[in-house]
């Protein structure tokens, strides 16, 4: 049966889809994107979302009954769909897709291989500039750590010198070893190259070239007679050595491959990535997915793939998963394409290949576990501070939700206010805002109060005025939500600003406020001399000094943006009605802002492309 109160303009859509291949996106009524999916024919496909609803899940008619708008994008290929999906569900994070829990990029070890000397760096993002990436990897730490045991075993460049070979005195790094030390010469482009060249097959897998080429060099060494650089190259097999024997040997046969399982429980979902190398198991990652429902294994495997691999710095020629997928034959031609080279998503029956990856599924179902009781403290903490947090300042409510305010500005300029939300103890940074202060505009004497009146003024106001609605403004429920408490960073005189912001709304007795001081972390109440001193230590304590830092973060971070922004741009991008070529227009003819503001209003009305009104503006600018 299909959905009765379909909105005409939606039904209208349903009726022009093409059967060509595709994405489509779905929007609820705030114009969210709330779904991506793909399909070979966009007409069946979309439309089979309204009709029959009773053979859909739960979560499907969840996601129809949210569904007020519709757009779609025709590609060539089922292919071209699939890729683009992936972007797309990357861009919008939809709240129906299976996606990844992060929206961090992962970690990645780089190394900047198109250089004559290369260094070694830990990157988010892969660029196709000729280096080497290895990963992603869940932890920057783990990676880190990584890199530390292996810079014993291949001591690497991290530093930012010119490499020239003449300099006076080599860095600390040299002197234990941790560098090969090209800046002084002892060791050519070559020689290091070879360095960095066995920390790649290491990185790759290829552990015993690796160890092949350093007893090679120590064997080298001690026949010319240089004992000291072949017991340098001892002591590197040896730490070599210790990173081998933590990797165990999975597989007789030299080969590559990724063991892919899960384990889900609650909504979210572990997934366990074994990465297998000659052989041998060279590392794991976790990574935890949301958006997913118990009877959708074959999507969340799916999703998977199409997620991580879009993402990663090699592909094996083989994949082991748990189970089939959807979207099997299309996916495994994709990964063709993206290797470049024949790869085979295998699952495994029986034999030692199942048995990795019931151990990867047992790693899951055990990594999931902690995750959900990591989880589960989390929130126990976060109560638990909320209440004592509601005793202590003897609220009539939990303050489930927080807003807290502050103003960052240098000297007078480029003052900026920052709203950020915290609920049941955890950020809401969907709901955090940030304001220009428009009242403090000159250089001067900053006024903290006045920037802090403005910006209550702005955010509370638009919680009891109705927002204005038409073309190209589109309604912001958040505004509406009041807060149970909220927080400006000061004393008592950012408290008495708020105070007077929130009566002069009439919400005074609705929306109650502290002012947080900075020095001493006392709590400053309405109607009260003395302050409120939180226990030191405590879970509110920390709460609110989390609140208050992540404001300040807030605030600081737009307002340096500002600055920079404001000191590399030119006074004319301030005058109204001058755009990009008038400023060429007239910086060519004149020369300098200077030469401008000296210039008469006719002959800056002279420059072609402008007017004697616009003249008159740059004149008054200026």
């Amino acid at each position: 049966m299909p959905r009765p109160d379909l909105p005409p303009a939606l039904a209208a859509k349903l009726k022009t889809l093409p059967t060509a291949p595709g994405c489509y996106l779905m929007r609820n009524d705030r114009q969210q994107v709330i779904y991506v999916g793909k399909a070979v024919n966009l007409r069946s496909r979309v439309r089979s979302y309204f009709q029959d609803q009773k053979q859909h899940t739960a979560k499907t008619r969840r996601l129809v009954a949210d569904i007020t708008d519709l757009e779609w994008v025709v590609t060539d290929t089922e292919l071209e769909a699939l890729i683009l999906e992936n972007e797309l569900i990357k861009r919008y994070r939809p709240q129906y897709n299976i996606r990844l829990k992060d929206d961090k990029q992962y970690p990645y070890i780089k190394v900047h291989w198109q250089e004559d000397f290369p260094k070694i760096s830990v990157v988010r993002r892969m660029l196709p500039d000729g280096a080497r990436y290895y990963g992603p990897f869940t932890s920057g730490y783990a990676v880190r750590q990584t890199l530390e045991a292996l810079r014993r075993v291949f001591p690497y460049l991290d530093c930012k010198r010119q490499i020239t070979g003449q300099d006076a005195r080599p860095c600390l790094y040299f002197h234990i070893k941790r560098c090969a030390g090209p800046c002084i010469g002892a060791v050519n482009r070559e020689e290091y190259r070879e360095i960095i060249d066995g920390l790649c097959r290491f990185l790759e897998g290829k552990t015993e070239e690796a160890l092949s080429e350093l007893n090679g060099r120590m064997i080298l060494a001690a026949e010319r007679l240089q004992f000291e650089r072949a017991a340098m190259y001892r002591d590197q097999i040896r730490a070599a050595e210790r990173i081998v024997e933590r990797q165990k040997v999975v597989s007789g046969k030299q080969e590559d491959e990724d063991v892919i399982a899960f384990a889900q429980d609650k909504g979210n979902a572990c997934m366990q990535v074994f990465f297998i190398r000659r052989g041998r198991l060279i590392g794991r990652e976790s990574f935890m997915l949301e958006g997913v429902e118990e009877d959708e294994n074959g999507e969340l495997l799916a999703s998977f793939l199409k997620q991580f691999y879009a993402e990663a710095a090699y592909l094996p020629p083989q994949v082991l998963l748990p189970g089939d997928l959807a979207e099997h034959a299309i996916i495994e031609q994709w990964l063709r394409s993206k290797r470049g080279a024949k790869v085979t998503l295998r699952i495994p029956k029986r034999g030692d290949k199942k048995a990795l990856v019931n151990m990867a599924a047992e790693n899951a179902r055990s990594a999931l576990t902690a995750m959900q009781a990591e989880w589960e403290a989390d929130a126990h903490r976060h109560t638990e501070a909320v209440a004592n947090l509601q005793a202590a300042l003897d609220l009539p409510n939990p303050p489930a939700r927080i807003e807290c305010f502050d103003i960052s500005t240098l000297q007078g300029t480029n003052t900026v206010g920052s709203m950020v939300v915290f609920v049941r103890g955890a950020p809401r940074k969907s709901d955090y805002r940030r304001f220009k202060v428009r009242s403090v505009t000159q250089t001067g004497q900053p006024d903290d109060y006045a920037s802090m009146r403005e910006v209550l003024r702005r955010r509370y106001r638009r919680a009891v005025e109705e927002q204005e609605s038409g073309p190209g403004k589109r309604l912001d429920p958040t505004w509406k939500i009041l807060p149970d408490l909220l927080i400006v960073d000061g004393g008592k005189g950012q408290l008495n600003i708020a105070v007077e912001v929130l009566k002069e709304l009439d919400l005074f007795e609705v929306v109650p406020v502290v002012g947080l001081a900075k020095q001493e972390e006392l709590l400053f109440l309405p109607g009260r001399t003395d302050p409120v001193r939180l226990a030191r230590n405590s879970p509110e304590m920390y709460l609110v000094q989390r609140i208050r830092d992540e404001a300040h973060r807030f605030a600081v971070t737009y307002q340096r943006n500002l600055r920079g922004k404001a000191m590399t741009q030119s006074r004319l991008e301030e005058v109204p009605g001058v755009g990009m070529k008038r400023r060429q227009a007239l910086l060519k003819h004149f020369g300098s802002i200077d030469a401008i503001r000296n210039a008469e209003i006719d002959e800056i009305a002279a420059v072609p492309g402008m007017t004697r009104q616009v003249a008159k503006r740059v004149k008054e600018m200026l």
